[in-house]
């Protein structure tokens, strides 16, 4: 499906360069230093910085390509906006020479180093094989998410081929979660996504957000290029933080050749690399292949609005003509169906169509049972002990009865014997019945 480019290009930069002012003023306070501690808590690799002691050939998949081979078709947001055609794997997978893909590599328009060797071309076989279904999802995805990484990469001036990371990072799912608690396009923890802008409370999630992360991922690499000046050493910096890309320099001697470094690296680290080529490779060679594009059902021209007070997704729905898997989908940074605007100004990304009826409806989207559908209130009553109000008195006031003690009466409204004298002003225990007593 062809994206109205120029509507999703303008509103995408429109909110990012709202909240780029206060990040880069958050990020000129931020020296070197700090970059590299705090880009070293996103360590994604799941193996141990002091396990790299010997190198060795092991590799590790990235954790993107060793889900299930039909899983994105199991996530609630490709199930659903995203569609295969029937026949599309029936042509089947088309292999070629050496001399083929080194050439097809040679070719594309890229700042970036794209080598061939046998590493990467195992890679290569994943995605056109096992993983075609994949490509064809992702390339399904990409007419949404491509335009949006591309703008967020031009912003700062990096080379647009890294847009293919969260190809591998996330296999292009906003809602995907790492096993070390990365989230989001582009992987962010929470510390480092923090640092970069990001909010995360339990309510919202801008790691999640398609545009806000872009941004936040790309300053994020402009920093790491700041630190080793290698675009093959910031992919591998992305993945198992600077501090042992290093390492693995200075094992290797001083060398600052990725490949040359290579055995000295985390595992999952020595195929991150190569898989970023690999994908790369499949996102401009998959016709080559026989992979057909999924069809991306997510809307084709959307728009947004800022969103200053509590608003729930039922509101939205009932009133603008969308349903809320839909909201859910393109608004994946909330965790709940509350949009939180009481305590922070927050992006809404509606169908154009449906955004014509939000303006329509105005104020009434936010009335629409609101009592019913928010419920976080402000100010609440607190209840009385039951039994305080007495047979023959006003609030807080009992007769006492034949038989009462001013002891027993204290233990059936929880309070004590003192507390009832100072109230009624008693000299000492004697009551009578008939009589009128405070009790709170």
């Amino acid at each position: 499906m062809t994206l109205h480019k120029s509507t999703i290009f303008y509103k995408a930069l429109t909110i990012c360069m709202m909240a780029l002012l206060p990040m880069q003023s958050l990020m000129a306070q931020i020296e070197e230093k700090d970059i590299e501690e705090a880009v070293e808590e996103n360590d994604a690799c799941l193996e141990p910085t002091d396990s790299i002691v010997e190198p060795t050939d092991e590799i590790m998949m990235p954790e993107a390509m060793t889900a299930e081979l039909d899983s994105l078709l199991k996530e609630w947001h490709n199930s659903k906006y995203l569609t295969l055609a029937g026949d599309c794997d029936d042509a089947g997978n088309l292999e070629y020479d050496t001399a083929t893909y080194i050439d097809r590599l040679s070719r594309l328009p890229n700042v970036m180093e794209m080598p061939y060797n046998d590493v990467v071309r195992k890679f290569i076989d994943q995605y056109t094989g096992r993983l075609r279904r994949s490509i064809s999802l992702f390339l399904g995805s990409g007419n949404f998410y491509m335009p949006i990484f591309e703008e967020a990469l031009d912003a700062y001036q990096l080379p647009l081929e890294l847009k293919y990371l969260p190809v591998i990072e996330s296999a292009l799912n906003p809602m995907a979660t790492s096993r070390a608690g990365a989230a989001g396009l582009w992987q962010f923890i929470i510390t480092t996504g923090k640092l970069y802008g990001l909010e995360v409370t339990s309510l919202i999630d801008e790691r999640r957000d398609p545009i806000k992360a872009s941004y936040a991922a790309a300053r994020y690499l402009k920093d790491l290029y700041a630190i080793f000046g290698d675009w093959t050493l910031v992919i591998a910096s992305y993945n198992c933080g600077p501090n042992n890309v290093r390492k693995a320099i200075s094992r290797a001697g001083g060398e600052r050749d990725y490949w040359k470094i290579y055995p000295y690296l985390p595992a999952e680290t020595r195929g991150y690399v190569p898989a970023f080529i690999a994908a790369n490779y499949a996102m401009n060679y998959y016709r080559e292949h026989n992979i057909c594009p999924a069809e991306c059902l997510l809307p084709a021209a959307t728009d947004t609005v800022q969103i200053r007070q509590n608003l729930h997704y039922e509101q939205i729905a009932a009133l603008c003509d969308v349903s809320t898997e839909e909201l859910q989908a393109l608004n994946p940074q909330y965790r709940t169906p509350l949009i939180p605007g009481d305590s922070h100004i927050c992006t809404l990304r509606l169908p154009s169509a449906a955004m014509s009826r939000f303006v329509e409806w105005g104020d009434s989207v936010y009335r629409y049972r609101r009592d019913e559908l928010i419920t976080n209130r402000k100010v609440v009553e607190v209840a009385e002990v039951k039994g305080r109000r007495g047979r023959g008195g006003g609030r807080g006031t009992i007769t006492v009865r034949r038989g009462d003690t001013l002891g027993a009466i204290a233990r059936r409204y929880g309070t004590s014997v003192a507390r009832l004298r100072k109230l009624n002003g008693l000299r000492n225990n004697d009551i009578q019945a008939g009589q009128k007593l405070k009790v709170g």
